[in-house]
């Protein structure tokens, strides 16, 4: 007999792993590794992978709206971004595209951070966007210029769409390529 699917909407997933737990033997796992089993037999490599692809809320205005709009003409259907905006809040939401792409909670050199910046635009500017990335914020280096790091924070929510949006257009390229 074919199983037929069923969908399952859990409000709390951290209220109903708890339930869970307790609802097993003794040896049952602790509540973090009942969320990842949860999401595992979900089909998501684990809790946070799970929480990854949760729904982004939009942008709270029609501003971020028009915003995120513009960033993302800035780049084409490949990802690669074009040319460099003229507005300070639009560049933001730009160079947090590019930031996703820096790996996190690992030292870079100059030439790190230029090899990822190379490979996200194509008008052929990669120092100005390694300088905009360190005025904004986003990446910290020290005072010799030797070692890079990305600046761990969570997006806001038009970043996170800008992001999103860009990631698909990476995957895709990446898919056809």
């Amino acid at each position: 007999m074919p199983r037929t699917p069923r969908p399952l909407v859990i409000e709390d997933v951290s209220q109903f792993a708890d339930a869970l737990r307790r609802a097993w033997p003794e040896d049952a796992p602790g509540h973090l590794a009942a969320m990842n089993l949860v999401a595992r037999a979900a089909g998501y490599r684990s809790w946070q992978a799970l929480k990854a692809t949760s729904p982004v809320s939009g942008p709270a205005s029609e501003a971020e709206t028009r915003r995120v709009g513009q960033a993302l003409r800035v780049f084409d259907a490949a990802g690669l971004m074009l040319r460099w905006p003229k507005g300070h809040a639009v560049q933001g939401l730009c160079l947090a595209a590019l930031w996703a792409r820096l790996p996190a909670r690992r030292d870079l050199s100059e030439s790190e951070v230029n090899e990822v910046l190379r490979a996200g635009e194509s008008f052929g500017d990669h120092v100005l966007l390694r300088r905009s990335l360190i005025d904004h914020g986003l990446v910290r280096r020290t005072a010799d210029g030797a070692v890079y790091r990305r600046v761990e924070r969570q997006p806001d929510a038009a970043e996170r769409l800008v992001i999103r949006a860009l990631s698909e257009r990476w995957q895709a390229e990446a898919a056809g390529a």
